[in-house]
């Protein structure tokens, strides 16, 4: 059995009910729309690209996910969003359609496995540290005041 090893959380055992019971929280969408500046308008999106890269790498870990058509992100496409239920969303932009699905997917996982409702700074693959465009709350969030 494979070992998650998360500094910033408990290590858990991928594979088990609990991990797979958290990861199906973990949503990745995908802008099966986008495109390269300089890209013809009738040819493959980039962006499609990306989704099935992102689609292959997800395969049987738990995270799901789903192809949009606009995350309005155009000037800094390929673009994605990772989301949990009840937390922050992330927003990510400049994504490299061949490469980035595997680190959507990681940082997904990690996300997914963070206590405090936020995607870890430390052990984020750094398409996602360099790629960051947005922290969007969630619906119900409220600033704490002091």
């Amino acid at each position: 059995m494979t070992l998650i090893d998360n500094p910033e959380t408990e290590t858990i055992k991928a594979g088990s009910a609990a991990d797979a019971a958290v990861l199906t929280a973990s949503t990745i969408y995908v802008c099966v729309t986008c495109r390269r500046p300089g890209d013809a308008d009738d040819g493959p999106r980039q962006g499609a690209a990306l989704a099935a890269n992102t689609e292959h790498a997800a395969d049987g870990t738990g995270v799901t996910v789903r192809r949009v058509r606009c995350l309005a992100n155009c000037k800094r496409g390929c673009s994605a969003a990772v989301r949990c239920d009840g937390t922050w969303t992330y927003v990510f932009g400049d994504l490299d359609a061949a490469s980035a699905g595997a680190a959507l997917v990681e940082g997904a996982r990690l996300f997914a496995n963070a206590t405090d409702g936020l995607m870890p700074w430390r052990g984020r693959p750094e398409p996602l540290k360099r790629g960051l465009i947005a922290r969007v709350p969630p619906i119900d969030f409220t600033e704490e005041t002091e």
